[in-house]
């Protein structure tokens, strides 16, 4: 039997079905709650979400944009409210199909599936340096662990490591995989720092310290309040007053524990625009550093193609596009330098099944 993917939002409900297949060990269940989407490409997506709120449907709209790109079968369940239901089905690309029809169903789809093929190797391997990453961001950074920088080395290495042998397009689209927006984002700057250095020609330990930078460039993050930090919509300007205090907290976190002067400035100035309009402290042209330019460029690249509850990935293109056109405000030669490493996101995804 090949593989089915069993989206709930109640779990017991969900082995009850499981367990009338066929074979109910080829049958994966995901919560619906949980963060994060299963690294399978199954061959059938069952979605059996009882309580279908607003809030549901986006999380489960980003689990499945999260795990096929290459038109899957997928079922709904039809719980209750017949026509709501086939009409959140027809925005996902889903088949309605009453739940208490389900098992029979099921049973005789199962059957006249093909076996997924295998991911790629360096796909798998992505997914598997991300997941690593993220244990470790979850140990650490989001934990009372100090940090230090021996720790911030383990992490910068994984993540280091991953580019080198997987690429920046992979480790992209696992990263995006993570529900979590503040795991998904410090990864993909991560990531995608470490892959402008290695554009750019940075010798190891070059490439090490900017990946570093990168992935503690928002560890202020961590202080602030987690209803602003996890809201599912835009922030209005009393929270966006709040969110911009992390540049600076994070600052003072690492101060006095050992971080070189270089990565305490990216810490604090990844906001800072050469026109003088960032923040915290409204630096112009020659007072930001090249290491806090290269970082920028990447923070503001992740933030436009990375998925938020409010709002759907751009494409590589389009995000560049926006950084052209961020002329005065980013240093225009890092930019141009940067096209490599959007390129190869971009080209990469356009052909991507995973």
């Amino acid at each position: 039997m090949s593989e089915v993917l069993l989206i709930s939002d109640d779990l017991r409900h969900a082995e009850r079905l499981a367990r009338g297949l066929d074979d109910p060990h080829s049958c994966l269940i995901h919560d619906l709650y949980d963060a994060g989407v299963p690294a399978v490409r199954p061959s059938l997506v069952v979605s059996d979400v009882k309580d279908l709120t607003s809030d549901a449907f986006s999380r489960l709209r980003r689990c499945i944009d999260g795990i096929h790109g290459a038109n899957l079968p997928h079922i709904l369940l039809v719980h209750g409210h017949a026509a709501r239901a086939e009409m959140h089905a027809r925005l996902i690309g889903a088949e309605p199909v009453a739940a208490t029809a389900a098992l029979r169903l099921l049973q005789m789809r199962i059957k006249s599936q093909p076996a997924p093929p295998p991911l790629p190797p360096a796909t798998v391997a992505a997914r598997r340096h991300a997941g690593e990453a993220k244990r470790f961001l979850d140990e650490v950074f989001f934990s009372d662990a100090a940090m230090t920088p021996d720790l911030a080395d383990t992490g910068s290495e994984l993540v280091a490591q991953a580019i080198l042998e997987t690429g920046i397009a992979d480790w992209v689209r696992a990263v995006q995989r993570f529900d979590d927006v503040t795991h998904q984002h410090i990864l993909l700057v991560a990531g995608l720092s470490a892959a402008f250095a290695c554009s750019l020609g940075f010798n190891a330990t070059d490439r090490h310290h900017l990946a570093k930078a990168a992935l503690l460039h928002d560890v202020g993050k961590t202080k602030i309040p987690a209803v602003i930090l996890n809201k599912p919509g835009r922030l209005d300007p009393e929270e966006l007053k709040v969110m911009r205090t992390h540049a600076a907290l994070g600052h003072a976190m690492l101060l006095n524990s050992g971080f070189d002067a270089a990565t305490l400035t990216v810490v604090r100035s990844h906001h800072e625009m050469l026109d003088g309009s960032g923040y915290p402290d409204g630096l112009r042209a020659a007072e930001i550093p090249d290491l806090v330019r290269l970082v920028t460029i990447s923070d503001i690249y992740a933030a436009l193609i990375e998925r938020r509850p409010y709002k759907s990935p751009m494409s590589g293109t389009a995000a560049l596009a926006i950084i052209d056109d961020m002329a005065g405000r980013l240093d225009p030669v890092l930019v141009r330098a940067f096209r490599p490493v959007a390129d190869a996101f971009d080209t990469a995804s356009l052909g991507a099944t995973a």
